[in-house]
C-alpha cells in the first residue's frame, strides 16, 4: 500500500513561506537594480547642475529594498493575500529611495529634472510640502518607472523616491522615532508639540533658502565687478 504524503499544517505553513522567500530573493535583485538606477541618475544631475549654478541641490541619498517581513505586514494591513504577485501588483514602494536637498526650491528642481528623462515614467505623486500630512509631515513623494537591462532583457522597474531637505528630514526622522518607540498611543498635546515643531521648522526652511538666494545675488554682483575690472 503507497504511503499517503500528509503535511501537517504546520508544515504547509513552512513550505509556503519558504516558496514565498524563494520568490522575493528572485525579485529583490531587479529592484535593487532599479535604486541602483535611479541613484546614479540623481549623481548625474547633482553633479551637472553644480558644474552649471555652483550649488550641489542633494545633500544625500539613502536607499533600500523593503525587507519581507515588512512586505507581509503590509499587504495583511490592506487586507491582500501575501504573495510576491500580489506585492509587485499593489505595493508602489518595495523599491524605495529618499533624496535629501539643501533647500526647498531644489526639491522641485531635481524631481521635474528627474521627470523630464524621456525613458523615466511618472505613476504617482504625492506633494506633502504644499499639502502637509496633519501630523506636520512634509516630502514630496513621486512613483517612477525606470527601465533596467537586465539578462533577459529591459524591464521597468516602480521606485518610490522620496525628496525632501535636511530639515525635513530631521523632524520626520525624529517624529518617526518618537512615535515607533512610544507603549501607547501618543497623547494628543505630544502631537500637537510635534506639529508645532513642524511647522517652527518649516519656517527655518524658507528663511535659509531666502539667505542662499541673498547670498548668490551678491556673490553674482562680485563676479561681474570681477569681469568688468579684468576687461
Amino acid at each position: 500500500m503507497p504511503r499517503l504524503n500528509i503535511l501537517t499544517k504546520s508544515d504547509s505553513e513552512r513550505l509556503a513561506l519558504a516558496e514565498l522567500r524563494d520568490d522575493y530573493m528572485r525579485i529583490r535583485s531587479v529592484y535593487a537594480a532599479g535604486i541602483r538606477e535611479v541613484d546614479t541618475r540623481l549623481q548625474n544631475l547633482d553633479n551637472e547642475y553644480s558644474f552649471q549654478n555652483r550649488h550641489n541641490p542633494i545633500h544625500h541619498i539613502e536607499s533600500r529594498v523593503k525587507t519581507l517581513p515588512s512586505i507581509i505586514k503590509k499587504l495583511q494591513s490592506m487586507n491582500i493575500p501575501v504573495s510576491i504577485t500580489n506585492a509587485k501588483k499593489s505595493l508602489h514602494d518595495i523599491a524605495g529611495v529618499r533624496v535629501v536637498c539643501r533647500y526647498v526650491d531644489d526639491i522641485v528642481q531635481i524631481a521635474d529634472l528627474l521627470l523630464s528623462q524621456p525613458d523615466i515614467s511618472l505613476i504617482l505623486k504625492k506633494d506633502y510640502i504644499n499639502n502637509p500630512k496633519p501630523n506636520g509631515y512634509r516630502s514630496l513623494h513621486i512613483v517612477v518607472d525606470v527601465p533596467v537591462y537586465m539578462i533577459e532583457g529591459c524591464v521597468y522597474v516602480p521606485v518610490e523616491i522620496q525628496i525632501r531637505t535636511v530639515a525635513m528630514d530631521f523632524w520626520a526622522t525624529l517624529e518617526h522615532g518618537i512615535r515607533y518607540k512610544a507603549q501607547e498611543e501618543v497623547p494628543q498635546s505630544i502631537v500637537d508639540e510635534l506639529r508645532r515643531c513642524a511647522d517652527v521648522i518649516t519656517d527655518t526652511d524658507y528663511k535659509m533658502q531666502d539667505i542662499f538666494h541673498a547670498l548668490q545675488k551678491v556673490n553674482d554682483k562680485d563676479t561681474e565687478v570681477e569681469v568688468t575690472e579684468d576687461e
